[in-house]
């Protein structure tokens, strides 16, 4: 069984690091230009924010699963080995 976990390169996490940012200042300078009242551009802003956070945590419940699901199939490997070894111990016997 493979204990290598797949990290991104320093050069993928660099570009989404700068997407992101990219990406709110280019939001940041709509709301602003924007040609609307403060209360509008307030609530455009709002619901970009909790676009971003929204984002985010389901990011990260699929990746918390994810790992739980690789967790929980290491477990029943080891069961399933254990088992496969006992039962071949009682055979050898």
């Amino acid at each position: 069984m493979s204990n290598y976990v797949q990290k991104p390169s320093q050069a993928w996490t660099l570009f989404t690091y700068a997407q992101f940012a990219i990406a709110a200042v280019m939001m940041a300078g709509g709301i602003w230009f924007l040609e609307a009242s403060f209360s509008a551009k307030g609530f455009y802003a709002m619901a970009a924010l909790m676009l971003v956070s929204s984002t985010a945590g389901i990011t990260k419940s699929i990746r918390d699963a994810e790992e739980s699901d690789r967790i929980y199939n290491k477990l029943e490997d080891a069961r399933t080995e254990r088992l496969l070894a006992e039962v071949s111990s009682s055979d050898a016997a």
